[in-house]
């Protein structure tokens, strides 16, 4: 379908309106008001290449079904999916440097042998894969030795997709520091660049919504990256957020945010570096 033909399918500012609420309630995300051209540009073939006649027949059929694929596709239409590796690369080396040391420290002490790191808004997977190679370069052979891997999470199921091929234009994967993208990717005929598959496979990419409002996991968390996603929220929907991811670490743990989601006033949480916040308490 051409751009013409999405024209074709005006977005009317009732519409619009009613698209927002749903998605904020759905997504968190707040789309304001000089958003509704991007909106337009996003999802007009979409709308005309499912056969949709508005964006009212579209919404109608959305609350009809409840979820369902409609609502997996309108997560993956809204959703901002740029990323690159090593965005904010202080953060990695804070892992290599710190963060690993750390853990590796503190699981010789206890005995423990658990590492639970969890990527909570991992969009098509390069920061999950930054995290990852960190850890795997850090550990070497010792990380067998450890009940480890990684989480990674996000709404939209096109972006887990492109996540768990772990194939990237080799533009893309320029910022990987030489030394780790000879170790743990690999070159295709075509070009592009691929995680190696015994890297992938310590990789779990899983649908999951930040909105959710009862986290389900079984154990807590030792490292949470949710970076560059709560700038789309509210206030009262980031306070939440970071409520909940807080209740998600182990005393000690780790939260990493963006740039420009600075954490204010939350209790349980203190600040250790520039959007980076440990869960006090002792492990």
């Amino acid at each position: 379908m051409t751009d013409a033909l999405a024209s074709r399918l005006p977005l009317h500012v009732h519409e619009y309106r009613r698209l927002r609420d749903l998605v904020g309630q759905q997504f968190g995300i707040q789309l304001t008001d000089d958003k509704q051209v991007l909106v337009t540009n996003r999802m007009g073939n979409y709308l005309v290449s499912r056969g949709f006649q508005s964006y009212t027949q579209f919404l109608d059929q959305l609350e009809t079904e409840r979820g369902g694929p409609l609502l997996d596709d309108l997560a993956s239409l809204i959703s901002t999916n740029h990323t690159y590796f090593f965005r904010d690369d202080v953060h990695f080396t804070m892992l290599s440097t710190t963060v690993w040391p750390e853990l590796e420290h503190e699981a010789r002490r206890t005995r423990a042998r658990d590492l639970r790191v969890w990527c909570a808004a991992s969009s098509t997977g390069e920061e999950a894969y930054s995290i990852l190679f960190t850890m795997l370069d850090y550990f070497g052979p010792r990380y067998s030795t450890f009940e480890a891997g990684l989480l990674a999470t996000d709404i939209s199921t096109a972006a887990l997709d492109q996540a768990t091929r772990g194939v990237y234009e080799a533009s893309r994967a320029a910022a990987v520091p030489a030394h780790l993208r000879d170790k743990y990717m690999s070159r295709r005929p075509d070009g592009k660049m691929e995680v190696l598959p015994e890297v992938r496979r310590e990789a779990h990419f899983r649908k999951f919504n930040l909105m959710t409002t009862v986290f389900p996991f079984k154990k807590p968390f030792h490292v949470i990256f949710c970076r560059n996603v709560m700038i789309y929220f509210d206030v009262a929907a980031r306070a939440a957020l970071v409520e909940r991811l807080k209740d998600c670490l182990v005393p000690g743990g780790l939260l990493f945010v963006g740039p420009s989601e600075a954490i204010h006033g939350e209790v349980g949480l203190e600040y250790v570096a520039p959007a980076v916040y440990r869960r006090k308490g002792r492990r």
